[in-house]
């Protein structure tokens, strides 16, 4: 198993029972599930800045799209007239 450390959080008392709720109902413990939902929210928003530091190094070398790319992903979106 890696190394873990402990931290302490604050939580409203609303989701303090949920979190109660869902541990009893999953069998599994409230920091388990608090472990796992950390580590979700922080590889979503590693992902998500590391696309959009991307995208601004694209955008700052000129790298569009030129308008036929554009129009040809379009149009696998629009509806048949």
């Amino acid at each position: 198993m890696p190394d873990s450390t402990t931290i302490s959080i604050r939580l409203d008392e609303t989701v303090k029972e949920r979190l109660d709720h869902l541990a009893d109902a999953t069998h599994r413990s409230k920091s388990f599930l608090a472990a796992e939902a950390i580590r979700a929210y922080v590889d979503l928003n590693e992902w998500q800045i590391g696309e959009i530091k991307s995208a601004l190094q694209e955008a700052d070398a000129g790298d569009f799209a030129k308008p036929s790319e554009l129009n040809k992903v379009l149009g696998k979106w629009r509806k048949p007239r």
